[in-house]
């Protein structure tokens, strides 16, 4: 059996299987999760300098979130595990769910729809080649 309390055994198991990749997260941006995975889905794998490329041309709304996300990822990667940024690539990016903001439109003969505006969580992953 294992010593000490589950949350020190926890943490112990989670610091020994912590991603040392250099990664950057936009929380609560406001475009859905299938917009943004459109422009996710075109620079996934790609080096750092193709990926900035596509995303400077791409006339999406989430491409300019996501070119800020890829920039500030490159700049962990410099800054903090000292990596060249010529032979870094997008390991992972994803969007994960968010709240959904609910408002409401009025509609003909008196109703009122619903409107979602919807959020999501933006992540990029770099690694070394």
């Amino acid at each position: 059996m294992a010593k000490g309390h589950r949350s020190q055994i926890k943490r112990e198991r989670n610091e020994q299987n912590k991603d040392m990749r250099p990664s950057a997260k936009l929380s609560y941006a406001r475009v859905s999760v299938q917009k943004a995975c459109f422009v996710l889905d075109a620079i996934r794998g790609k080096d750092v300098n193709t990926a900035l490329g596509i995303l400077a041309y791409n006339p999406r709304y989430a491409s300019s979130l996501i070119e800020k996300l890829l920039k500030s990822a490159i700049a962990n990667a410099e800054n903090n595990n000292g990596m060249n940024p010529e032979n870094l690539y997008i390991a992972a990016c994803y969007a994960d769910k968010g709240p959904t903001m609910k408002r409401v439109k009025p509609r003909a003969q008196g109703r009122a729809y619903r409107i979602e505006k919807r959020m999501s969580h933006i992540t990029v992953i770099l690694d070394e080649r």
